[in-house]
């Protein structure tokens, strides 16, 4: 894997912790640049259990055209960024590039927002479950479900697997 492939990781407030740590040491251990996008960068963003975490990106200084790939966390977050347009248009442009996009948790939320789950097989927390079927999506309960450039997982206990499908996706990545 290439030092100079990008992944983005999308935040805001009240992010699920180890949805966002743990994706990143894993990408930042095979060698990938991780970008922690927020929709600014002057506030520090703070996790459901006090992680602090300071985006180096804002949303407004980004490109779907700069990432071989996407994750999106979980918690409370995924409620203020389908509010942002800017967020939920890079989901959209990420997704329309077939780049690898990986939800967690309440993350799925994004893409219910980016209106890109209508025929795919995802998984997600039980409490957005409907808000997917209702969008259209084929929702399962596994720890992690694949279905063309979207992977998904329930919770943190998912994320040894959820890692895992996303490295293996970025690695099929052609850049």
């Amino acid at each position: 894997m290439s030092k100079n492939q990008k992944v983005a990781i999308i935040i805001d407030q009240l992010f699920q912790d180890s949805e966002v740590t743990d994706p990143k040491d894993k990408l930042e251990n095979k060698n990938f640049i991780v970008d922690v996008i927020g929709p600014n960068k002057s506030e520090e963003f703070i996790g459901k259990k006090g992680t602090k975490i300071k985006a180096n990106k804002s949303i407004d200084e980004v490109s779907a055209a700069d990432y071989v790939g996407l994750v999106i966390p979980g918690g409370w977050a995924p409620d203020k960024m389908r509010m942002n347009q800017k967020m939920v248009k890079f989901v959209e442009d990420i997704n329309a590039k077939s780049k690898p996009i990986a939800c967690i948790c309440h993350g799925g939320s994004m893409l219910v927002e980016a209106d890109i789950v209508k025929g795919k097989r995802l998984t997600s927390y039980a409490s957005i479950r409907t808000d997917l079927i209702n969008a259209g999506a084929k929702w399962v309960d596994k720890e992690v479900v694949v279905d063309g450039n979207l992977i998904t997982s329930r919770t943190p206990a998912d994320l040894p697997a959820f890692c895992a499908e996303l490295l293996k996706a970025l690695s099929l990545v052609e850049v």
